[in-house]
């Protein structure tokens, strides 16, 4: 459950950065910041470090490869431009990119099915199909391609 919430302050923080040009560790304190207000977060300061550290992590990984993970989404988008996406399943295309390409300690399917719950959460009623779609067909072709 750590990692999910994680995952999801990793989409929040990467749309505010693409939003308002900020840094990674900016927008993740913010977005911290804004579910302690709200009492949404309702752990112990050991989880919230926790949280707090992969959600950075995910942020700068993806921040770091941004330009090569954009790259290879716009090759698996049929038809569509990456830019024309909307905000919200671009960032989760990327950060779900960025794990099935770099991350040895998650699962590809880990990796998409998170994605498709951050999509049916975050995004449009076609949001889950569209990402696993993409990420499907990605993992597909990509293998156990990483790094």
């Amino acid at each position: 459950m750590k990692r999910r919430q994680a995952r999801e302050i990793a989409v929040q923080s990467l749309y505010q950065m693409e939003m308002n040009r900020v840094s990674g560790r900016a927008a993740v304190d913010a977005i911290l910041e804004e579910a302690r207000q709200d009492n949404e977060l309702n752990l112990d300061v050991n989880a919230l470090g926790e949280i707090e550290g992969f959600a950075l992590e995910l942020v700068e990984g993806v921040a770091s490869r941004r330009e090569e993970i954009d790259r290879l989404l716009q090759s698996y988008l049929t038809g569509w431009q990456l830019e024309r996406l909307s905000r919200v399943d671009r960032q989760i295309l990327r950060l779900a990119a960025y794990e099935l390409l770099y991350r040895d300690d998650v699962p590809p399917k880990v990796a998409i099915n998170e994605a498709i719950e951050l999509a049916k959460h975050f995004g449009t009623e076609e949001s889950g199909r569209f990402v696993n779609g993409v990420l499907g067909r990605l993992m597909r072709e990509k293998g156990g391609e990483r790094g």
